[in-house]
C-alpha cells in the first residue's frame, strides 16, 4: 500500500493531469512559493521558509485587511512555544512579553467551585500574534498581499514551485480539489459563539448554567492582563428553545451575559464579528497533491475545548519547513510532512472528539458529586489521567478519591465492587480471550495454566473465553464447550485451582454460540476464514453469510430456537456444577445472539425480527431461561456490541435500550463492547475507544457496566473508575503480556492491601526488582558537602 500522500508509479489520475499540465518541476528548494491564507498558520510558515532560505520568493494572499481578526485570544502549550523559540527566536521574543500565564482551572458545578492547579497555560491576544508575524514577515521580505483573493490553486500550481493552502476550516482550495483530498467533514451538535470580557479571569473557567431551556456552558480564559476570551456553548435544541436563533446575535449575547453574570462579575460581553456557529471536524484522506499541500485547519480541525487549533497550525508549519529542508524534492518533502504529522494530528483529534462529546452531553455528567464531576471534566479527553492529575494537583485527586470512597492510600482500581451475592476485591477483569486450544471442546492443561496464571495475577474477576453450548456452536475446532460431562469435569479442575490457590479472585464463564461465524480456522491460520474441510452446518437469525464467500447459515425455525434455549440452559447448569462464580451471556460480536439484535444480520419477518423490541425477543428468552437455572445468589452479566460501526446497524441509542431490557430481566451488569458484527465495519479505534459507549449505558440505563477495548494501563483503569465512566474494566492483551498485570499495577503504585493480595509463594517478588547499576549508591566525586 502506498504511503499516504504518495501515489504509486503510473497512477496518474485526471486531476493529476490537470494540475501538472505546465507545472514547474519539483526542486529540492521550491524557490517560488504561494501561501493562501494570512492567518497564523500561513504567516508563520512564510516566515520560516523565508528565514531558512532568503532567496526564496514567498507570497501570502489574504482576503482581509491587516487589522482584521476573528476571535480574541489563542492558547499555546509550552512545548509549542519551545518549538517557536528554537525555529525563530525573534518571533518568540516578540511574543514572549505578550503572554499571560496561569496554572489553575476552575469548575463551577451547581454553585460549587472546584479548583485544580498545576496545568500551565499560556495565551495572548490573537491580534498581537498576527502583528508580530506581519512584522517578522515584512522584515524577512515576504510579499504580504492583503485584500487580495488568491488566483485559483490550479493556476498557482502552474506558476509556483509550491502552493500552501492555509485557508482555514472552510478551505476553498480543499473544496476545489475535493476529489483529490477526499475531505470528511462532521458537523457536531452544539452551537457556540466566541466573545470576550474586559477583565482577566484568574483561572481557566468552566461554568454550567442549568436553565429552563437546557444546559448552557461557559469556557473562559485570560489572554491579556485586562481581557478574557469567553465561549458560550449549548446543544442546538437548547439554543433554539432559548430563542438565540435570531439573525442578530446581540440580544442573545446580552442574555448570556445575564445568565453568567456571576462568572462575568456583572460585566458585559464583547463581540468581534461574532456569530453562533457549529463546530466541524475536518479530516482529509490526503494532505497534498502534486505541489499543493494543506496546512492547519484546512487539513484538520480539533475542537476548541482542548485549545489545539493554533497549536496544531504552528506545529504543521514547523514540520513542513523542516521537511522541505531535509528532503531532495518537493513531493518527497510533502510526503514526509504528512507522514510525520498525520499520527500526531490523529491523536489530538481523538482527544478533541472525546472532549467535544463530553460537552455535547452535559446532562450525563451534572448529576455526579462535585469532585467526581470535576475529575471527570479534567480527564475527559483522556490526555489528562488520574496519575497525571496527581502529579499536577495531588490535593484535587485525593479529594475526588475520598468522595468516591477510597480508603487512604487505595487507588480507585483497588476498591471492591459488589454484583448480587459476589463481591469483587478490585475493579480489574481479565477479559474473555479465545485461545483455540481445546480438543473436542475440552479445556486442558493449557487452559489450567492460562486461566490459573491470571487468577494468581490478582484480577478481581477472570472470565473464560467464549464457551460454546454445542459442537455446532463452536467458532473453530479449538473452541471450548460445556455440552458434555467431560468438559464440565475439566472446567471444575480449573475453578477448583483458582479458588484454592487464588482466594479472593472470582472466575466467570462466558457462554455463547458462534452462529454464522462458526466452522472457521484457528485464528493464527486465518481469522474468520472457513475451514478447508470437515465443516459443520451453520445457523443464524437470517441466512446471511459473514463473509461474501463464507458458508450461508440456515435461518433458525421456531423449533430450533427452542432447542437452542435448552442448549444454553444445559450449559448453564453444567457451569454451575463446574463451580463458576459468575455467568456472562455473549450477545456481541456477531455471534448467534448478537445476530438477532442487529438489523444488519436479522432480516426475519416473524415475531423475532423487525423492530428492536422484536429483535430482542430471542436473546431475552435465552437470558430468562439461563437466569432461571443459574444459582440465584450468583450474578449474570451480558456482553453487547454497542455499535456495529456500519451504516444501518446497531446504534448507541439502541445499545441503551438493549441494556435497559437485559437489566429489567435481571442482568447485574452490561459488558459493553462494539463491532465485529459485519465484515464491512469501519471501527474508530483509539485508546479506550469503547468507553464512551459504556459510560452512556451506565448513565442512561442505570446499570453497572464493564468497559473494555484498548484499556491498557492501570492509570486508565483508575481514571475510568474514579470519573464514573465504568464500574469495572476488562483488559485482554495486557494480561497476555503480563499474567500478573494487576499485582504489578499494585506494586508500581506502592499499594498493599486487600484489593491486591499476593499469593504466599510470590510475596518475595511483590516489589519491583532493581535493574542495572543505576540503582547502586553513587560514590562521592567532589569535596562539596552533601548536607
Amino acid at each position: 500500500m502506498p504511503t499516504p500522500g504518495r501515489r504509486p508509479k503510473g497512477a496518474r489520475g485526471r486531476v493529476d493531469v490537470r494540475l501538472r499540465r505546465g507545472a514547474r518541476p519539483a526542486t529540492a528548494n521550491p524557490q517560488k512559493t504561494a501561501i493562501i491564507g494570512g492567518g497564523p498558520a500561513g504567516l508563520y510558515t512564510a516566515a520560516l521558509l523565508k528565514r531558512l532560505d532568503p532567496t526564496r520568493e514567498v507570497t501570502v494572499y489574504e482576503r482581509n485587511t491587516p487589522a482584521d481578526t476573528f476571535g480574541f485570544g489563542v492558547v499555546l502549550s509550552d512545548e509549542t512555544l519551545g518549538g517557536i523559540e528554537h525555529a525563530d527566536p525573534e518571533v518568540h521574543e516578540a511574543l514572549r512579553t505578550r503572554f499571560v500565564r496561569w496554572d489553575d482551572i476552575d469548575i463551577v458545578h451547581r454553585g460549587t467551585r472546584q479548583r485544580s492547579g498545576g496545568h500551565a497555560f499560556a495565551a495572548l491576544e490573537r491580534r498581537h500574534l498576527l502583528q508580530a508575524l506581519h512584522t517578522r514577515c515584512r522584515a524577512l521580505g515576504v510579499d504580504l498581499r492583503f485584500r487580495a483573493e488568491s488566483p485559483p490553486p490550479a493556476e498557482l500550481s502552474r506558476t509556483h514551485d509550491l502552493v500552501i493552502a492555509a485557508d482555514g476550516a472552510g478551505s476553498l482550495t480543499r473544496a476545489a480539489q475535493a476529489d483529490v483530498f477526499r475531505p470528511r467533514i462532521t458537523t457536531h451538535r452544539c452551537r457556540y459563539i466566541w466573545l470576550a470580557t474586559d477583565f482577566a479571569f484568574d483561572a481557566f473557567r468552566f461554568e454550567f448554567a442549568e436553565t429552563e431551556h437546557g444546559v448552557m456552558q461557559l469556557h473562559g480564559y485570560p489572554y491579556a492582563p485586562d481581557a478574557s476570551t469567553v465561549i458560550v456553548e449549548m446543544r442546538e435544541e437548547v439554543w433554539r428553545r432559548a430563542g438565540f436563533d435570531d439573525a442578530d446575535p446581540r440580544p442573545s449575547i446580552d442574555r448570556c451575559a445575564k445568565i453568567f453574570a456571576d462568572a462575568l462579575r456583572g460585566r458585559p460581553l464583547m463581540e468581534n464579528r461574532s456569530t453562533w456557529t457549529t463546530f466541524r471536524t475536518v479530516v482529509n484522506d490526503r494532505w497534498s497533491h502534486g505541489n499543493v499541500v494543506l496546512l492547519g485547519d484546512a487539513a484538520h480541525t480539533a475542537h476548541f475545548s482542548i485549545g489545539s487549533g493554533t497549536k496544531l497550525a504552528v506545529e504543521d508549519a514547523l514540520a513542513l519547513a523542516a521537511c522541505l529542508r531535509e528532503h531532495p524534492t518537493t513531493p518527497e518533502a510533502l510526503a514526509a510532512y504528512e507522514e510525520e504529522r498525520r499520527p500526531v494530528v490523529a491523536s489530538v483529534q481523538r482527544a478533541a472528539r472525546a472532549s467535544l462529546e463530553w460537552f455535547e452531553e452535559p446532562e450525563r455528567h451534572l448529576g455526579r458529586p462535585p469532585r467526581q464531576f470535576a475529575f471527570d471534566l479534567l480527564t475527559r479527553s483522556r490526555r489528562v489521567t488520574h496519575d497525571n492529575l496527581r502529579l499536577r494537583d495531588a490535593r484535587c485527586t485525593e479529594e475526588a478519591e475520598r468522595e468516591f470512597g477510597c480508603p487512604p492510600g487505595t487507588p480507585p482500581m483497588f476498591t471492591p465492587f459488589r454484583l448480587r451475592g459476589l463481591t469483587l476485591r478490585n475493579r480489574v477483569v481479565v477479559s474473555p480471550m479465545d485461545m483455540y486450544s481445546a480438543v473436542d471442546g475440552v479445556p486442558g492443561d493449557f487452559h489450567l495454566v492460562h486461566l490459573g496464571a491470571r487468577a494468581l495475577g490478582g484480577a478481581g474477576l477472570v472470565l473464560t473465553e467464549m464457551v460454546c453450548v454445542s459442537p455446532e456452536g463452536r467458532i473453530t475446532p479449538g473452541c471450548t464447550g460445556l455440552y458434555t460431562a467431560e468438559q464440565t469435569k475439566a472446567w471444575r479442575r480449573i475453578t477448583d485451582f483458582a479458588h484454592a490457590r487464588a482466594p479472593g479472585t472470582a472466575i466467570g464463564v462466558q457462554l455463547g454460540h458462534s452462529g454464522r461465524k462458526g466452522s472457521t480456522r484457528l485464528m493464527w491460520e486465518g481469522m474468520d476464514e472457513p475451514l478447508p474441510r470437515d465443516n459443520w452446518p451453520l445457523v443464524a437469525a437470517s441466512p446471511l453469510p459473514y463473509k461474501p464467500y463464507g458458508q450461508v447459515p440456515r435461518e433458525l425455525s421456531r423449533a430450533q430456537l427452542t432447542d437452542l434455549r435448552e442448549e444454553f440452559t444445559g450449559a448453564a447448569c453444567r457451569a454451575a456444577r463446574a463451580g463458576f462464580d459468575l455467568l456472562e451471556l455473549h450477545c456481541a460480536h456477531g455471534y448467534l445472539l448478537s445476530g438477532f439484535l442487529s438489523p444488519l444480520t436479522n432480516r426475519r419477518t416473524d415475531a423475532y425480527g423487525g423492530t428492536l423490541e422484536r429483535r430482542l425477543r430471542f436473546p431475552l428468552e435465552v437470558f430468562d431461561a439461563v437466569r432461571a437455572v443459574w444459582p440465584a445468589e450468583k450474578p449474570m452479566t451480558v456482553r453487547i456490541s454497542a455499535t456495529d460501526w456500519a451504516e444501518g446497524g446497531t446504534t448507541a441509542d439502541d445499545a441503551v435500550e438493549i441494556a435497559r431490557a437485559f437489566a429489567a430481566h435481571g442482568a447485574d451488569a452490561i459488558d459493553v463492547s462494539t463491532g465485529q458484527v459485519v465484515d464491512e465495519e469501519r471501527p474508530e479505534f483509539g485508546r479506550s475507544y469503547q468507553t464512551p459507549f459504556a459510560e452512556r449505558v451506565r448513565h442512561e440505563a442505570r446499570v453497572p457496566v464493564i468497559a473494555v477495548g484498548a484499556i491498557s494501563s492501570w492509570d486508565d483503569v483508575n481514571s475510568l473508575v474514579l470519573a464514573g465512566r465504568a464500574d469495572l474494566c476488562a483488559l485482554a492483551r495486557p494480561h497476555l503480556y503480563d499474567p500478573h498485570w494487576t499485582l504489578h499495577a499494585a506494586a508500581e503504585q506502592g499499594y498493599e492491601g486487600p484489593g491486591a493480595v499476593w499469593p504466599a509463594p510470590y510475596r518475595a517478588g511483590s516489589r519491583p526488582p532493581r535493574t542495572g547499576r543505576t540503582d547502586a549508591p553513587r560514590p562521592r566525586l567532589t569535596l562539596e558537602s552533601r548536607a
